[in-house]
Protein backbone atom coordinates (compact mmCIF):
# COMPACT_ATOMS: atom_id res chain seq x y z
CA UNK A 1 0.00 0.00 0.00
CA UNK A 2 0.85 3.71 -0.35
CA UNK A 3 0.42 6.44 2.43
CA UNK A 4 0.76 9.91 1.67
CA UNK A 5 2.28 11.43 4.25
CA UNK A 6 2.68 15.64 3.70
CA UNK A 7 4.78 15.74 0.49
CA UNK A 8 5.96 12.34 0.79
CA UNK A 9 4.79 8.96 -0.41
CA UNK A 10 5.35 6.11 1.28
CA UNK A 11 5.41 2.49 0.37
CA UNK A 12 4.15 0.21 3.55
CA UNK A 13 3.18 -3.26 3.93
CA UNK A 14 0.96 -4.93 6.76
CA UNK A 15 1.06 -8.35 7.53
CA UNK A 16 -1.25 -10.62 10.16
CA UNK A 17 -4.72 -10.15 11.95
CA UNK A 18 -5.87 -6.59 11.59
CA UNK A 19 -6.60 -6.17 15.22
CA UNK A 20 -3.48 -8.13 16.75
CA UNK A 21 -0.84 -6.34 18.59
CA UNK A 22 1.03 -3.83 16.76
CA UNK A 23 4.53 -4.25 15.54
CA UNK A 24 6.39 -1.91 13.36
CA UNK A 25 9.80 -3.12 11.76
CA UNK A 26 12.08 -0.43 10.21
CA UNK A 27 14.83 -1.94 7.67
CA UNK A 28 18.59 -0.37 7.47
CA UNK A 29 20.23 1.90 5.04
CA UNK A 30 20.36 0.26 1.60
CA UNK A 31 18.12 -2.21 1.99
CA UNK A 32 14.09 -2.14 2.07
CA UNK A 33 10.79 -3.56 4.22
CA UNK A 34 11.57 -7.13 2.44
CA UNK A 35 14.61 -7.27 4.54
CA UNK A 36 12.48 -8.25 7.41
CA UNK A 37 10.50 -10.83 5.28
CA UNK A 38 11.29 -14.04 7.68
CA UNK A 39 10.96 -12.40 11.14
CA UNK A 40 7.66 -10.51 9.67
CA UNK A 41 5.90 -14.27 8.40
CA UNK A 42 6.65 -15.24 11.89
CA UNK A 43 5.32 -12.59 14.28
CA UNK A 44 2.16 -12.19 11.25
CA UNK A 45 1.65 -16.21 12.36
CA UNK A 46 1.76 -15.56 15.91
CA UNK A 47 -0.99 -13.03 15.98
CA UNK A 48 0.72 -10.01 15.21
CA UNK A 49 -0.07 -7.06 13.32
CA UNK A 50 2.97 -6.55 11.29
CA UNK A 51 3.65 -3.14 9.80
CA UNK A 52 6.89 -2.10 7.06
CA UNK A 53 7.99 0.29 5.75
CA UNK A 54 10.38 1.80 3.17
CA UNK A 55 12.19 4.43 4.35
CA UNK A 56 12.65 7.56 3.11
CA UNK A 57 14.77 7.19 -0.10
CA UNK A 58 14.58 3.61 -0.25
CA UNK A 59 12.29 0.82 -1.63
CA UNK A 60 9.23 2.89 -3.26
CA UNK A 61 9.05 5.11 -0.90
CA UNK A 62 9.73 8.66 -2.64
CA UNK A 63 13.66 10.31 -2.49
CA UNK A 64 13.88 13.76 -1.78
CA UNK A 65 17.38 15.22 -2.73
CA UNK A 66 19.30 17.00 0.11
CA UNK A 67 20.45 15.51 3.82
CA UNK A 68 17.76 13.90 5.95
CA UNK A 69 17.61 14.04 9.92
CA UNK A 70 17.34 11.18 12.63
CA UNK A 71 14.07 12.92 13.63
CA UNK A 72 12.76 13.39 10.20
CA UNK A 73 13.00 9.80 9.55
CA UNK A 74 11.39 8.60 13.00
CA UNK A 75 8.48 11.42 12.45
CA UNK A 76 7.66 9.81 8.66
CA UNK A 77 7.75 6.37 10.96
CA UNK A 78 5.47 7.96 13.74
CA UNK A 79 2.97 9.94 10.73
CA UNK A 80 2.43 6.09 9.42
CA UNK A 81 1.07 4.74 12.57
CA UNK A 82 -0.72 7.88 13.16
CA UNK A 83 -2.24 7.65 9.27
CA UNK A 84 -2.98 3.83 9.56
CA UNK A 85 -5.05 4.41 12.99
CA UNK A 86 -2.26 2.25 14.81
CA UNK A 87 -2.59 1.93 18.92
CA UNK A 88 0.85 1.75 20.78
CA UNK A 89 3.58 -0.05 18.43
CA UNK A 90 6.43 -2.10 19.23
CA UNK A 91 8.72 -0.56 16.87
CA UNK A 92 11.74 -3.09 15.68
CA UNK A 93 14.62 -2.05 13.79
CA UNK A 94 18.01 -3.05 12.26
CA UNK A 95 20.96 -0.67 11.56
CA UNK A 96 19.70 2.95 10.81
CA UNK A 97 15.81 1.31 11.49
CA UNK A 98 17.23 0.45 15.35
CA UNK A 99 18.53 4.14 15.95
CA UNK A 100 15.56 5.34 13.78
CA UNK A 101 13.21 3.84 16.82
CA UNK A 102 15.28 4.75 19.70
CA UNK A 103 14.74 8.07 18.69
CA UNK A 104 10.68 7.30 17.99
CA UNK A 105 10.85 6.52 21.87
CA UNK A 106 12.35 9.55 22.66
CA UNK A 107 9.95 11.86 20.42
CA UNK A 108 6.68 9.96 21.14
CA UNK A 109 6.95 7.65 23.76
CA UNK A 110 3.10 7.05 24.30
CA UNK A 111 3.33 5.92 20.86
CA UNK A 112 6.08 3.05 21.40
CA UNK A 113 5.29 -0.01 23.48
CA UNK A 114 8.94 -1.25 23.53
CA UNK A 115 11.84 -1.51 21.26
CA UNK A 116 13.53 -4.48 19.44
CA UNK A 117 17.04 -2.40 18.55
CA UNK A 118 19.33 -4.95 16.22
CA UNK A 119 22.55 -4.12 15.56
CA UNK A 120 22.92 -0.39 15.79
CA UNK A 121 23.99 2.63 17.89
CA UNK A 122 23.62 5.62 19.88
CA UNK A 123 25.58 7.38 17.39
CA UNK A 124 27.72 5.93 14.94
CA UNK A 125 31.24 7.56 14.32
CA UNK A 126 33.50 8.95 12.39
CA UNK A 127 31.27 11.15 10.61
CA UNK A 128 33.86 11.57 7.84
CA UNK A 129 33.32 8.22 7.05
CA UNK A 130 29.74 8.95 6.19
CA UNK A 131 31.02 11.94 4.01
CA UNK A 132 33.11 9.41 2.38
CA UNK A 133 30.24 7.46 1.62
CA UNK A 134 28.37 9.86 0.56
CA UNK A 135 31.29 11.35 -1.97
CA UNK A 136 31.59 8.00 -3.73
CA UNK A 137 27.91 7.07 -4.05
CA UNK A 138 27.60 10.69 -6.06
CA UNK A 139 30.58 10.33 -8.01
CA UNK A 140 29.86 6.17 -9.19
CA UNK A 141 26.40 5.16 -8.00
CA UNK A 142 25.85 2.36 -5.56
CA UNK A 143 28.00 0.30 -7.36
CA UNK A 144 31.02 2.01 -5.83
CA UNK A 145 30.10 1.08 -1.90
CA UNK A 146 29.07 -2.35 -2.64
CA UNK A 147 32.00 -3.96 -2.08
CA UNK A 148 32.80 -2.58 1.33
CA UNK A 149 29.47 -2.46 2.35
CA UNK A 150 28.76 -6.37 1.63
CA UNK A 151 32.03 -7.41 3.07
CA UNK A 152 29.86 -5.64 6.97
CA UNK A 153 26.44 -7.41 6.48
CA UNK A 154 27.00 -10.38 6.29
CA UNK A 155 29.76 -13.42 6.85
CA UNK A 156 28.79 -15.30 3.69
CA UNK A 157 28.38 -13.51 0.85
CA UNK A 158 27.82 -16.81 -1.41
CA UNK A 159 24.40 -17.32 0.18
CA UNK A 160 21.19 -16.55 -1.99
CA UNK A 161 20.21 -14.49 0.82
CA UNK A 162 23.50 -12.53 0.44
CA UNK A 163 23.00 -11.78 -2.97
CA UNK A 164 19.29 -10.83 -2.74
CA UNK A 165 20.72 -7.91 -0.09
CA UNK A 166 23.58 -6.97 -2.89
CA UNK A 167 20.63 -6.60 -5.39
CA UNK A 168 18.95 -4.44 -2.53
CA UNK A 169 21.62 -2.65 -2.00
CA UNK A 170 22.51 -1.67 -5.75
CA UNK A 171 18.72 -0.80 -6.62
CA UNK A 172 18.92 1.92 -4.10
CA UNK A 173 17.98 5.65 -4.82
CA UNK A 174 21.63 7.22 -4.45
CA UNK A 175 19.42 10.33 -3.10
CA UNK A 176 17.89 8.00 -0.48
CA UNK A 177 21.15 6.59 0.41
CA UNK A 178 23.20 9.67 0.85
CA UNK A 179 20.18 11.57 2.51
CA UNK A 180 20.07 9.16 5.59
CA UNK A 181 24.12 8.55 5.65
CA UNK A 182 23.85 12.57 6.21
CA UNK A 183 20.85 11.42 8.99
CA UNK A 184 23.43 8.79 10.72
CA UNK A 185 26.84 11.37 10.25
CA UNK A 186 24.93 13.87 12.33
CA UNK A 187 23.04 11.76 14.68
CA UNK A 188 24.61 12.23 18.48
CA UNK A 189 24.02 10.08 21.25
CA UNK A 190 22.67 12.74 23.52
CA UNK A 191 19.69 13.55 21.42
CA UNK A 192 18.13 10.05 23.17
CA UNK A 193 20.30 9.19 25.73
CA UNK A 194 18.20 9.02 28.83
CA UNK A 195 14.83 9.71 27.42
CA UNK A 196 13.94 5.54 26.37
CA UNK A 197 11.52 4.34 29.20
CA UNK A 198 9.76 2.05 27.69
CA UNK A 199 11.28 -2.47 27.63
CA UNK A 200 13.88 -2.70 25.07
CA UNK A 201 15.77 -5.68 23.73
CA UNK A 202 18.99 -4.97 22.10
CA UNK A 203 20.24 -7.58 19.18
CA UNK A 204 23.66 -7.98 18.03
CA UNK A 205 25.77 -10.07 16.06
CA UNK A 206 28.97 -10.93 17.43
CA UNK A 207 30.78 -10.49 14.32
CA UNK A 208 29.34 -7.48 13.47
CA UNK A 209 32.15 -4.86 12.90
CA UNK A 210 29.59 -1.70 12.10
CA UNK A 211 28.21 -1.67 15.45
CA UNK A 212 30.07 -3.89 17.52
CA UNK A 213 28.68 -5.46 20.49
CA UNK A 214 30.31 -2.64 22.86
CA UNK A 215 28.30 -0.26 20.90
CA UNK A 216 24.91 -2.18 21.61
CA UNK A 217 26.22 -2.53 25.80
CA UNK A 218 26.31 1.21 25.04
CA UNK A 219 23.03 0.90 23.86
CA UNK A 220 21.50 -1.42 26.51
CA UNK A 221 23.42 0.57 29.52
CA UNK A 222 21.37 3.68 28.23
CA UNK A 223 18.08 1.90 28.56
CA UNK A 224 17.25 1.12 32.24
CA UNK A 225 16.02 -2.64 32.39
CA UNK A 226 17.05 -3.12 28.74
CA UNK A 227 18.21 -6.68 28.04
CA UNK A 228 21.03 -7.83 25.52
CA UNK A 229 21.00 -10.61 23.12
CA UNK A 230 24.12 -11.71 21.47
CA UNK A 231 23.94 -13.98 18.40
CA UNK A 232 26.67 -16.06 17.29
CA UNK A 233 28.84 -15.97 13.79
CA UNK A 234 26.30 -12.85 12.73
CA UNK A 235 27.65 -9.94 11.34
CA UNK A 236 25.42 -6.48 10.31
CA UNK A 237 22.30 -7.44 8.96
CA UNK A 238 21.44 -11.24 10.06
CA UNK A 239 18.28 -11.26 8.93
CA UNK A 240 18.79 -14.11 6.55
CA UNK A 241 22.16 -15.26 7.31
CA UNK A 242 21.15 -16.02 11.00
CA UNK A 243 17.03 -15.80 10.32
CA UNK A 244 16.39 -18.36 13.29
CA UNK A 245 18.41 -16.71 16.01
CA UNK A 246 17.04 -13.48 15.22
CA UNK A 247 13.72 -14.22 14.88
CA UNK A 248 13.60 -16.18 18.33
CA UNK A 249 15.23 -12.92 19.84
CA UNK A 250 12.44 -10.87 18.95
CA UNK A 251 9.36 -14.01 19.98
CA UNK A 252 11.25 -13.96 23.03
CA UNK A 253 11.04 -10.18 23.65
CA UNK A 254 7.23 -10.37 22.53
CA UNK A 255 7.02 -13.33 25.37
CA UNK A 256 8.88 -11.58 28.21
CA UNK A 257 6.71 -8.29 27.75
CA UNK A 258 3.46 -10.64 28.02
CA UNK A 259 4.64 -12.42 31.55
CA UNK A 260 5.73 -8.94 32.90
CA UNK A 261 2.69 -7.22 32.45
CA UNK A 262 0.75 -9.27 35.35
CA UNK A 263 -2.26 -9.40 33.95
CA UNK A 264 -4.03 -12.47 35.64
CA UNK A 265 -5.08 -15.18 33.43
CA UNK A 266 -9.03 -14.18 32.68
CA UNK A 267 -7.31 -10.15 31.97
CA UNK A 268 -5.36 -12.21 29.10
CA UNK A 269 -8.27 -14.27 28.03
CA UNK A 270 -10.07 -11.51 27.59
CA UNK A 271 -7.73 -9.38 25.64
CA UNK A 272 -6.80 -12.65 23.11
CA UNK A 273 -10.94 -13.11 22.92
CA UNK A 274 -11.33 -10.05 21.71
CA UNK A 275 -8.26 -10.04 19.36
CA UNK A 276 -9.80 -12.83 17.62
CA UNK A 277 -13.56 -12.94 17.92
CA UNK A 278 -13.71 -9.08 17.41
CA UNK A 279 -14.84 -6.22 19.98
CA UNK A 280 -18.17 -5.95 18.07
CA UNK A 281 -19.00 -9.02 18.75
CA UNK A 282 -17.81 -9.45 22.76
CA UNK A 283 -19.85 -6.84 23.02
CA UNK A 284 -22.67 -8.29 22.26
CA UNK A 285 -22.11 -11.06 23.95
CA UNK A 286 -21.29 -8.89 27.00
CA UNK A 287 -24.23 -7.46 26.77
CA UNK A 288 -26.42 -10.78 26.71
CA UNK A 289 -24.53 -12.20 29.36
CA UNK A 290 -26.69 -12.78 32.22
CA UNK A 291 -26.56 -14.37 36.01
CA UNK A 292 -27.12 -18.08 34.58
CA UNK A 293 -24.42 -17.35 32.37
CA UNK A 294 -21.62 -15.48 33.43
CA UNK A 295 -19.86 -18.23 35.54
CA UNK A 296 -19.23 -20.34 32.63
CA UNK A 297 -18.05 -16.90 30.92
CA UNK A 298 -15.71 -16.35 33.69
CA UNK A 299 -14.46 -20.30 32.87
CA UNK A 300 -13.57 -20.03 29.09
CA UNK A 301 -12.07 -16.46 29.87
CA UNK A 302 -9.61 -17.87 32.03
CA UNK A 303 -9.31 -21.62 31.11
CA UNK A 304 -9.94 -21.58 27.29
CA UNK A 305 -8.97 -17.91 26.13
CA UNK A 306 -6.11 -17.62 28.83
CA UNK A 307 -4.23 -20.61 29.78
CA UNK A 308 -4.94 -22.29 26.41
CA UNK A 309 -5.08 -19.40 23.87
CA UNK A 310 -2.09 -17.79 25.16
CA UNK A 311 0.14 -20.36 25.10
CA UNK A 312 3.34 -19.69 22.93
CA UNK A 313 3.68 -23.31 21.16
CA UNK A 314 1.20 -22.73 18.37
CA UNK A 315 0.45 -19.14 16.15
CA UNK A 316 -2.92 -17.98 17.16
CA UNK A 317 -4.05 -18.49 13.59
CA UNK A 318 -2.63 -22.85 13.93
CA UNK A 319 -5.14 -22.53 16.40
CA UNK A 320 -7.69 -20.96 14.46
CA UNK A 321 -7.31 -23.97 12.39
CA UNK A 322 -7.48 -26.55 14.73
CA UNK A 323 -10.56 -25.15 16.39
CA UNK A 324 -12.33 -25.15 12.89
CA UNK A 325 -11.18 -28.76 12.23
CA UNK A 326 -12.48 -29.98 15.69
CA UNK A 327 -15.69 -28.10 15.51
CA UNK A 328 -16.54 -29.55 12.28
CA UNK A 329 -15.44 -33.02 13.02
CA UNK A 330 -17.55 -32.75 16.02
CA UNK A 331 -20.65 -31.28 14.01
CA UNK A 332 -20.49 -28.15 16.05
CA UNK A 333 -21.51 -26.28 13.18
CA UNK A 334 -22.91 -23.01 15.54
CA UNK A 335 -19.26 -22.73 16.95
CA UNK A 336 -17.86 -23.31 13.36
CA UNK A 337 -19.86 -20.32 12.07
CA UNK A 338 -18.11 -18.21 15.21
CA UNK A 339 -14.93 -18.93 14.29
CA UNK A 340 -14.85 -18.66 10.28
CA UNK A 341 -15.77 -14.81 10.70
CA UNK A 342 -13.19 -14.94 13.61
CA UNK A 343 -11.04 -15.68 10.17
CA UNK A 344 -11.23 -11.49 9.40
CA UNK A 345 -8.71 -11.44 12.75
CA UNK A 346 -6.65 -14.91 12.65
CA UNK A 347 -5.62 -14.50 8.81
CA UNK A 348 -6.80 -17.76 8.36
CA UNK A 349 -7.41 -17.62 4.15
CA UNK A 350 -11.18 -19.29 2.39
CA UNK A 351 -8.41 -22.11 1.04
CA UNK A 352 -6.74 -22.77 4.49
CA UNK A 353 -10.22 -23.24 5.55
CA UNK A 354 -11.63 -25.56 2.76
CA UNK A 355 -8.11 -27.62 2.81
CA UNK A 356 -9.36 -28.21 6.82
CA UNK A 357 -12.92 -29.72 6.15
CA UNK A 358 -11.34 -32.17 3.56
CA UNK A 359 -9.21 -33.04 6.30
CA UNK A 360 -12.42 -33.30 8.33
CA UNK A 361 -14.01 -35.71 5.42
CA UNK A 362 -10.96 -37.93 5.10
CA UNK A 363 -11.07 -38.72 8.78
CA UNK A 364 -14.09 -37.74 10.69
CA UNK A 365 -16.45 -38.28 7.39
CA UNK A 366 -17.96 -37.12 4.84
CA UNK A 367 -21.72 -36.07 6.53
CA UNK A 368 -20.02 -34.09 9.12
CA UNK A 369 -17.98 -32.25 6.31
CA UNK A 370 -20.57 -31.87 4.59
CA UNK A 371 -22.53 -30.35 6.74
CA UNK A 372 -19.66 -28.47 7.73
CA UNK A 373 -19.04 -26.63 4.49
CA UNK A 374 -22.77 -25.87 4.18
CA UNK A 375 -22.17 -23.41 7.24
CA UNK A 376 -18.70 -22.26 6.00
CA UNK A 377 -20.08 -21.36 2.65
CA UNK A 378 -23.29 -19.71 4.22
CA UNK A 379 -20.91 -17.49 6.85
CA UNK A 380 -18.09 -16.29 4.12
CA UNK A 381 -21.22 -15.17 2.05
CA UNK A 382 -22.13 -13.54 4.80
CA UNK A 383 -19.36 -11.80 5.54
CA UNK A 384 -18.52 -10.67 1.96
CA UNK A 385 -22.29 -8.85 1.88
CA UNK A 386 -21.27 -7.23 4.76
Amino acid sequence: MFVQLGDLTVHAQADGPPHGEAVLMLHSLGTDLHVWDPQAAALARRGHRVLRMDLRGHGLTGAPSGAYTMELLARDALGLLEALGTRPAHVCGVSIGGRIAAEMAALAPDRVASLILCDTALEMPPPEMWQQRMDAVARGGMAAIADAVMERWVVDQSLPSSKGLRRMLLGTDPAGYAGCAAALRDARASGVAGRIKCPATVVVGDKDASTPPSAAEAVRDAIPGSELVLIAGAAHIPNFEHEAALTGALIDHMQRLASASGASAAEAGNAVRRAVLGEAHVARSETATTPLDEPFRDFILEGVWGRVWTRPGLARRDRSLLCMGMLAALGHDEELRLHIRATRNTGVTEEEIAEVLLQVAAYAGVPAANSALRAAKETLKEMQQG
